[in-house]
């Protein structure tokens, strides 16, 4: 139990950065975008186990190949489009609501590939995936529900263009999970 947990706050730890940035872009964070990002992360953090788990290991070879580059697009995009939006602020563009639609969904599986190769590995070493995954949901769920409030609160006190550095952020998320793709 001890080590699902750590495995699971360690997976937890995209969602919670991509919610900070997130809460830091938001003036106002509704509960429905709350609600609607947390669920969705924990959804797919608790779901890609259970995918690496039963679909087996000839497919994590296919997978991992090119992960990480999948990653890269997905948050590179968001993250630039971002700084964009904030650098022409002026213009009275919204930041990009990344709580509902096609960018939840990227953002949700970005977040959670590690999840698949986690699954992966613990149909080696165990023949039982639906607590652990369930385990690692409700943690990713739950940091990321005070990510978005660390970011709300804390991004809009310090940083003078929140959506700028949340952009940045997470372009920085998505080069780090691809250099630990292409290192390790």
């Amino acid at each position: 139990m001890f080590d699902i947990s750590v495995i699971a706050f360690g997976l937890g730890l995209d969602a919670f950065s991509l919610a900070v940035a997130f809460g830091m872009c938001h003036n106002v964070c509704t509960l429905d975008m709350r609600f609607r990002l947390a669920f969705s992360f924990g959804f797919f953090q608790f779901f890609m186990p259970l995918a690496g788990f039963f679909t087996g290991m000839q497919i994590a070879a296919l997978v991992e190949a090119f992960d990480h580059w999948l990653v890269l697009a997905v948050l590179g995009s968001v993250g630039l489009k971002m700084v964009r939006d904030a650098l022409s602020k002026e213009n009275g563009i919204p930041p990009v609501d990344f709580s509902r639609g096609l960018p939840l969904l990227f953002a949700s599986v970005a977040t959670s590939i590690d999840a698949l190769a986690v699954g992966f590995s613990l149909a080696l070493i165990s023949d039982r995936i639906i607590l652990p995954a369930f385990i690692i949901g409700v943690v990713a769920c739950c940091m990321t529900l005070v990510g978005v409030e660390v970011g709300n609160r804390v991004g809009r006190r310090f940083v003078s263009r929140p959506e700028l550095v949340g952009g940045l952020a997470i372009v920085a998320i998505g080069v780090k999970i691809f250099l630990e793709g292409i290192i390790g």
